[in-house]
């Protein structure tokens, strides 16, 4: 009976007192079990918050890292604030071109590390950035063209920077061109030299017989400045430049095109470098900026520098342009060349580099224009 009782109570509790059978279940054992799942819920979110916590401090001392070793490397360069001086930017220019960033590079005749006043930049290229399509475009201005210089009258504009470094220098574009410039980098002509040594040549084009002659006429004189070797380039055609030989076909102006030909020559061995720079590796990278930054002069600092280089790799270098479009030379205390006019000239370069169709002359540039064609004679 006992046997039968004990197996009849295995079978299963009637439904009935389902109910009774639960409440005899201590209350105590049924939170504790609570408790537990809570705590196991508990210590796994504290564990995920401890390793996204982690994943945070990496991942912070990661970019303090990055942005350290940059500052390290930009800290490198000749630094000079331009923000109180008067770079002739009017309220038109600024309007007119808020979508471009105009930066001045000057290549200067120094022969040793001071890049400031005393030394003409003869090689003036405006790096004009768009903005919203990052497209570049290299506005070469001609180092005898005819301006007004602020303090000087009318003269080179390669005198600009000899008279008053950089800061003259960007107000005598602004000024003349109707431009927003408040950006520069001077460099002297022996870094140029360096850099390209440093990667290892560029490739150019050596067109005819007469570049070619010049070409090793300034190797001559290019190396004697440097202290480099003044190895010649014996035949025409595509081929692999150092450094010497580069800035030595940089420099060449008495070929068919004259000083127009000559920034023409100059931006080509930019691009190149450019070009050159892409293919090199990030320990190849790093090596170059180590040597090349110590010899460069500019008021870019070295935090916006910082936040250009995510957006740096779609910058691309187009259109290039010679300003400016017409001129005509004369000799007065010694030779120059003439915008011819400068008002029509500034209108052609917004509408080509700017594309702004409706770009008006300002009264600065008129009378500027107008001292021009007194002086010189030379009108439409």
């Amino acid at each position: 009976m006992a046997g039968r009782y004990a197996k009849d109570y295995d079978k299963e509790v009637p439904r009935a007192f389902q109910g009774e059978y639960e409440e005899e279940v201590p209350r105590t054992m049924k939170k504790n079990s609570r408790k537990q799942g809570k705590k196991g819920n508990k210590r796994g979110l504290k564990i995920f918050g401890k390793v996204v916590l982690v994943l945070v401090i990496i991942l912070a001392i990661l970019v303090g890292m990055v942005y350290w070793f940059i500052q390290d490397k930009l800290g490198k360069m000749q630094q000079i604030d331009l923000s109180t001086e008067d770079l002739g930017v009017s309220a038109e220019a600024a309007a007119s071109l808020s979508g471009y960033r105009n930066i001045a590079i000057f290549g200067v005749d120094s022969r040793n590390n001071n890049l400031e006043k005393g030394n003409r930049s003869d090689c003036i290229i405006i790096a004009s950035i768009n903005n919203q399509t990052k497209d570049i475009k290299l506005i070469s201005v001609y180092r005898d063209t005819y301006v007004k210089i602020d303090g000087h009258g009318l003269d080179k504009i390669t005198h600009a920077y000899s008279y008053g470094s950089a800061p003259l220098a960007i107000k005598t574009l602004n000024t003349n061109l109707g431009l927003n410039i408040k950006e520069f980098v001077t460099v002297n002509f022996d870094s140029v030299a360096d850099a390209v040594d440093k990667l290892g040549g560029v490739t150019i084009n050596i067109e005819s017989n007469e570049e070619l002659k010049y070409l090793n006429s300034y190797i001559d004189e290019t190396a004697k400045v440097t202290g480099k070797s003044n190895a010649r380039v014996s035949s025409t055609g595509r081929q692999t430049l150092n450094g010497v030989q580069a800035v030595a076909y940089s420099r060449i102006r008495y070929t068919a095109g004259g000083d127009y030909k000559r920034t023409e020559r100059m931006r080509t061995v930019i691009e190149a470098m450019a070009n050159k720079l892409k293919s090199k590796s990030i320990g190849e990278l790093n090596s170059f900026v180590d040597f090349i930054l110590p010899k460069v002069y500019t008021n870019i600092s070295a935090g916006d520098i910082f936040t250009l280089m995510p957006s740096a790799t779609s910058f691309k270098i187009g259109q290039s342009i010679g300003w400016p479009y017409e001129t005509k030379g004369i000799t007065l205390d010694r030779w120059y060349g003439v915008p011819v006019t400068l008002e029509s000239n500034v209108l052609k370069l917004h509408k080509e580099a700017f594309e702004d169709e409706d770009y008006t002359i300002s009264d600065e540039i008129k009378n500027i224009s107008n001292s021009i064609v007194s002086k010189t004679g030379y009108k439409k």
